[in-house]
Order: C-alpha cells, then sequence, then structure tokens
C-alpha cells in the first residue's frame, strides 16, 4: 500500500528526506559546522521556553497576517534564501509556488539553482538575497537583474566566516554531474530510486550552477566557482553595507545580526530591517541561538526598524514564541527543504500549513485574536534564558558611527 505524501510535522518530513536523498544530498542539507552546538542550540532553545495559556477568553477567530517590509504575507514566516536547492528538479520554482499558494514570502539565494525571473515569476512576493561577493559593479548588476526582474526587497548576508569542518564529516559534492561523476556516485545514488526517476523524468541532470551569480554576456559560475569569488573578495566596511542600501533604494534586510552594537550600526547604516541570526549553526560554532540573542536586539532597535529572526524554527508554536519575543515575523530554511525533498511543492505546502495550524493553536491558547499581540507575558522564559551580546560595547561603538549614506 502506498504511503499516505501527507505528513504531521517537520520531523517527519526531515525522517522522509533523508529516506528520499541520496546521503551526500541530504548531509548537504543538514550541514551545520564543528561540533554542531549551534545547530542544536537553534532547536534546543525553543524547547525551554513554555507556554502560558488560558482558559477563557478565546477568540473564534484569529488574525495570523502581517506584514514584512511592507509586504503583506498571510504568515509572519518567509521561506529563507538557502542556495542551490535542487533536491528536486524544479528546485527553488516548487518552493516559491507553494509560497505563493499559502500566501508567503520568498526568500531566493544568489547562489539559487534557479534564476531570479523564473522564481519571481512563480510568487511575485520575491525578496532578492546578495552576498558581498566580487566588485561593486558586480554586485550593482546583480541588483539591476533583481529589481527588473521584480524582486521587492534586498537581503544582505553577512554571517559567514567560511568556518570549515564537521565532527560528522562533510559530504562530498560534486561540481557538475557527467558521466564520470554519475558512475563515481552511484553507489549513493542508484538505492534512492525515486529521486532518481523524478530527475529522469525531468530530463535534467541535477547540477550547481548558479544562474543568479552570471555576468553579463558570460556563463553561469557552478557554486564552487561562485563561492571561491565570496572567499576572495575582502569583507564589506559599514561603508559599504550604507553603499549597498543606496544603490539598491528599496526595502533592505541586513541578515545575520547577533550583537546590539551591530544592529545599532546596522540602523545608522539605514537598513530597513535585521534578521538575528547564526546562519542556520552553519558559521561560527557555539554561537548562541538566534532566539536567546533575539529580547535584547529588539528591545534596542525594534521601535526603528523591523526585526526578524532565522534559526532553528520547526513548529508554529516556535513562530509564536520569537513573535512574543519581539520578532515580526521568522525566517525557515531547512524545513521547507526537508518538505520538497518528501515530496515537492506539495510538500513545502504542507510544511506552511504544519507552521500555520501550530501558530493558530497557540494564539488561541494565549487567548489572542491575531498574532501582533504575542508578548513576553505569554511565555514561561528560564532565568538566564536571554543573552544580551555587545551591550557593554554598544556605547563606545555610537561615538564611532558612520552616518547613514
Amino acid at each position: 500500500m502506498r504511503r499516505n505524501p501527507w505528513f504531521e510535522s517537520v520531523a517527519e518530513a526531515q525522517r522522509r528526506a533523508r529516506k528520499r536523498l541520496p546521503s551526500t544530498v541530504y548531509g548537504a542539507l543538514v550541514a551545520g559546522s564543528e561540533r554542531g552546538r549551534t545547530i542544536d542550540d537553534n532547536i534546543a532553545a525553543f524547547a525551554e521556553l513554555g507556554f502560558a495559556p488560558r482558559v477563557v477568553g478565546h477568540h473564534a477567530e484569529r488574525d495570523l497576517s502581517t506584514t514584512v517590509l511592507g509586504v503583506p504575507t498571510a504568515l509572519p514566516v518567509l521561506i529563507s534564501p538557502t542556495g542551490v536547492q535542487a533536491v528536486d528538479p524544479d528546485g527553488e520554482v516548487a518552493v516559491a509556488r507553494a509560497a505563493a499558494a499559502r500566501g508567503v514570502i520568498m526568500g531566493l539565494s544568489s547562489f539559487a539553482s534557479k534564476p531570479v525571473e523564473e522564481v519571481v515569476a512563480a510568487q511575485t512576493d520575491t525578496f532578492f538575497q546578495l552576498y558581498w561577493s566580487g566588485t561593486r559593479e558586480s554586485m550593482v548588476q546583480r541588483m539591476d537583474r533583481a529589481r527588473q526582474a521584480g524582486a521587492k526587497a534586498l537581503i544582505v548576508t553577512l554571517d559567514w566566516s567560511f568556518s570549515h569542518g564537521r565532527d560528522w564529516g562533510s559530504p562530498a559534492i560534486p561540481e557538475r554531474l557527467d558521466w564520470r561523476t554519475a558512475l563515481r556516485f552511484a553507489p549513493d545514488v542508484l538505492p534512492r530510486p525515486g529521486w532518481l526517476w523524478k530527475y529522469a523524468r525531468s530530463g535534467r541532470a541535477p547540477d550547481l550552477t548558479v544562474p543568479n551569480m552570471r555576468p553579463p554576456g558570460g556563463e553561469a559560475p557552478g557554486f564552487f566557482g561562485a563561492y571561491g569569488e565570496w572567499m576572495r573578495t575582502a569583507p564589506p566596511t559599514w561603508e559599504d553595507i550604507a553603499w549597498l542600501r543606496k544603490e539598491w533604494g528599496g526595502p533592505f534586510l541586513l541578515k545575520g545580526v547577533t550583537r546590539v552594537d551591530d544592529a545599532e550600526r546596522a540602523v545608522d547604516a539605514g537598513v530597513s530591517g535585521l534578521s538575528v541570526s547564526n546562519h542556520g549553526g552553519n558559521n561560527l560554532d557555539t554561537t548562541p541561538a538566534a532566539v536567546r540573542l533575539l529580547p535584547a536586539i529588539a528591545a534596542a532597535v525594534g521601535h526603528e526598524v523591523e526585526v526578524l529572526m532565522d534559526g532553528g524554527v520547526r513548529r508554529g508554536g516556535d513562530v509564536a514564541k520569537a513573535l512574543a519575543l519581539g520578532a515580526r515575523a521568522v525566517l525557515i530554511g531547512r524545513a521547507p527543504l526537508w518538505g520538497l525533498a518528501a515530496n515537492g511543492q506539495a510538500g513545502v505546502e504542507n510544511v506552511l500549513d504544519i507552521l500555520r495550524g501550530g501558530l493558530d493553536s497557540a494564539v488561541r491558547g494565549l487567548g489572542h485574536s491575531c498574532v501582533r499581540e504575542l508578548c513576553p507575558d505569554d511565555l514561561v522564559i528560564p532565568a538566564g534564558f536571554a543573552l544580551a551580546l555587545g551591550v557593554g560595547t554598544s556605547a563606545e561603538a555610537a561615538a564611532d558611527r558612520p552616518s547613514a549614506v
């Protein structure tokens, strides 16, 4: 008997993705760095928070919608811009279609496997993500292309220090798939006939080409070529961030903030919003969970810019907890990829439905009529849970902040 394609939790989507995908592909999704302490803490921290539900006074109807950088969304949940979603032949286009079907915003990575034009055609509410990579001219070209395609905001990701090495081992990932490579990976791929057959039916072989990094008149590089350019580019200054914000000229989200002083500098650089994030545990291991850092940053700058959070969100209750601690919305990265691997576009829609159901239950149980009413009083917060990084240095840093350009 065929298994029901519907799943009831993100954990089940992950289990199905693990069974369906070649181990190298699944290992790339799990990712993490070094000991994996940060990726584990991102998830564990949500479990440390409790709810304080009400017994009477529940609302028959609840409003879960909000806006992010002026763009309406049916849920305070955005698809995070994760690179090369080639776990499915339709990749980011399938995810964008699912986002459109559920009324949420799509984040598209510069390192995506599908071009921005195709993704925006599938979901007009798309935010394009940019790394500080290459020359200023090449970054302007990428921004211009995203703007012309119809992207409604820019996400700039900075929290990456090229930390390598995982205690459980990094998967071997080819740049492109030719016959020689196919033979080498056959022992890993052949035991996953469902995944292989889906690609065979599409008429396309999986590869790691990143079309949104294609230079004018040139060929799209492979992932590792684009990654190499990124590694070789000198890190940006706050003046560079202010320049990017001015060149984009529209809603601008800075992703990767963990410190209060950095959040304040970001505000001075002119950002519209920021995401409290440790890159899903893929950057410096032992960085605290993003949700532990959220309250201090939201308190410091939440009255000036929109504050989002990403890292470790697996349930609708996690979304409610993040909003109660000051986030306007959350971004989800691994969860939709597991849904995509488990059941394509329908699997991503399934993940979004799970989050909607859990969030709605939390808002109801806490006695609210909309997500905007969530607050710290709705939570049981253990002593020492919240951390404030960069608070002692923020006053000194303020004297040296550049003016927004």
